[in-house]
């Protein structure tokens, strides 16, 4: 795997979620520009988390429904902290201060930067300040996938939000002239254009990377006219661009195929000309049919909204992977939420329709999955108003589903604790709580001085007096250990029961390869709601195996729940 790139920028609007019926006003901390959505993003993110019922929602007629934010009798409070040059830290900390003392209940933050130490980390600083004021955050993992050690927002005192697919696709089929059928996607899929096989050509087939790319002006003097146009997804060129590059060069479609790194992950976009996007392997294919005959030719075939897609949720390519470089004890991403082909509000109508002030759009990224998981905690908060940050963050964490709809698992440093499943995480068993003063011994741990550990924390800290813990002890819901030795190693948890009173629950381990896993004791029998009740955990290296990583589970399971906790070792 490649190395991780050095830096994710953001440049997105931040959303506070409030739940008590306080209506909070647009407020500008983004510069000179006015307090006003000049992109679409921040509307984007805003009604995903929060946004009413809205008929008759699509985009191009795809997708059409009845459109809904997660959580939708929420009220907003929209802060801007971006203008043209970026997202200045000094305009996120105050946004940020001053939604809490507005009194929000839940943070969306869909931007963020690469990894830093927490004290230097001005999101990891504001959402510190929200947490001993209970309020919830919820941060994007990062667009830097499928590179390793790529994540943002890595403080654990914040949900780090990776971004999956959904079933839902717009399906659009690239059908050669020798029978093969290739399925990509569309957003874009216009009714009077014809099913005909029309001439097939490579836009690099001269050598020039530019115009495998369909960069803007490669095909000036390419013999594309009336002809459908295979490009390369890549070379810093925007997907729609290469589209206008061969509508503007005569062509009639695009294929776009993917590079290698984005393999499976197609997008669906608003192309400016008949266009399909397909993967990695089919751009391949299609490339080597191209090469076989001296007449290649293809046609698109617009199949519409398909519902169903058994691969999902899979994690996109670009959602930013674990370990945490900054904390590698602590497992992240935390969560997966959809990503891929999000519909919801756009300040526009990107159709140029101007009947209609419902006005929507489809985009992708960990921006637009970090706001499903804010929905997700102000709906929990709203059912749960005694419940902490912590405890939030257990409950969205132990019931995730960590099996797509073929059965399937996902990469754990993609996924964390698997796919959101907001029904299960309103009745979660057991939650693993955290307050505020216990990420001290934690902070301390990281070898942080106690001048670094009192400005995240706000308040004078001497270390030499804190019980130090390692990572791993922190009563998170997960399990991240380091193993380079058969040296066994143990760590505590504390579970609180917020089930039926009376609950006996018992381990079930499903081992990492190559590790040993005991738990004591071997079952808790609570007699009371909020109880709580201590367990350990050690791990030991039983055998060597061929991988980096290995990963598995721990179940706490009683008669009417399964608390699932996500172990990884990484072997050293």
């Amino acid at each position: 795997m490649p190395p991780p790139p050095a830096k994710w920028k953001g440049k997105c609007e931040f959303t506070g979620t409030a739940c008590n019926n306080k209506l909070i006003g647009a407020r500008n901390f983004g510069g000179a520009s006015p307090p006003l959505d000049e992109e679409g993003h921040g509307t984007h993110t805003a009604s995903t988390a929060a946004g009413n019922l809205v008929e008759g929602a699509n985009e191009f007629g795809q997708a059409n429904g009845t459109a809904a934010g997660v959580a939708p009798l929420a009220h907003l409070a929209i802060y801007k902290v971006c203008g043209d040059v970026g997202c200045a830290e000094s305009d996120i900390l105050a946004a940020m201060d001053t939604a809490i003392d507005d009194g929000v209940d839940v943070l969306s933050l869909s931007l963020g930067g690469g990894s830093v130490p927490f004290y230097a980390d001005s999101i990891a600083l504001g959402a510190f300040s929200a947490i001993q004021k209970g309020i919830f955050v919820s941060c994007s993992a990062g667009n830097e996938g499928p590179f390793y050690e790529s994540l943002s927002n890595e403080a654990p005192w914040i949900l780090t939000v990776g971004a999956s697919t959904i079933d839902r696709t717009m399906v659009a089929l690239a059908q050669l002239g020798n029978g093969q059928v290739y399925v990509g996607e569309s957003v874009f899929q216009p009714k009077d254009f014809p099913v005909k096989q029309l001439p097939l050509v490579f836009a690099g087939a001269n050598g020039n990377e530019s115009s495998a790319w369909c960069a803007p002006g490669s095909l000036q003097n390419s013999d594309v006219q009336g002809t459908v146009v295979l490009c390369e997804r890549g070379g810093g060129i925007d997907r729609l661009e290469k589209g206008q590059e061969v509508k503007d060069a005569g062509g009639a479609a695009m294929i776009l195929m993917n590079d290698e790194l984005n393999a499976y992950s197609t997008l669906a976009d608003p192309h400016v000309l008949p266009a399909t996007h397909v993967s990695y392997a089919a751009g391949l294919s299609i490339k080597a049919y191209i090469n076989s005959t001296s007449s290649p030719t293809a046609a698109i075939v617009f199949k519409g909204t398909s519902i169903g897609k058994k691969s999902a949720p899979e994690v996109s390519a670009f959602s930013s992977r674990g370990p945490s470089l900054e904390s590698p004890g602590i497992l992240k991403p935390d969560i997966i939420g959809p990503g891929v082909n999000i519909l919801a509000a756009w300040p526009i109508s990107v159709e140029n329709n101007t009947n209609t002030k419902s006005t929507f759009n489809m985009i992708s990224g960990t921006s637009m999955s970090c706001p499903h998981l804010s929905g997700v905690a102000a709906l929990l908060k709203s059912a749960h108003p005694e419940w902490s940050p912590a405890a939030i963050k257990s409950a969205i964490l132990t019931t995730a589903d960590i099996l797509n709809l073929e059965g399937k698992p996902i990469n754990i440093f993609a996924v964390g604790a698997g796919h959101v499943n907001p029904s299960k995480a309103n009745d979660p068993g057991l939650v693993y709580d955290i307050q505020p003063d216990d990420y001290i011994p934690y902070l301390c741990g990281l070898n942080y001085t106690d001048q670094q550990v009192g400005s995240i924390v706000q308040r004078n800290v001497q270390c030499s007096n804190v019980s130090i813990i390692p990572e791993a002890e922190l009563n998170y819901p997960s399990f991240s250990i380091i193993l380079n030795s058969t040296t066994p190693q143990t760590y505590t948890r504390t579970v609180t029961n917020v089930g039926q009173a009376q609950s006996p629950y018992y381990p079930m381990i499903v081992a990492p390869p190559g590790v040993g896993v005991s738990v004591k004791p071997d079952g808790i029998m609570f007699t009371a709601t909020n109880q709580t009740a201590k367990y350990s955990v050690t791990f030991t290296k039983i055998q060597n195996i061929d991988a980096e990583f290995a990963q598995g589970y721990l179940n706490w399971v009683s008669n009417e729940h399964t608390v699932r906790s996500p172990i990884v070792v990484i072997f050293e």
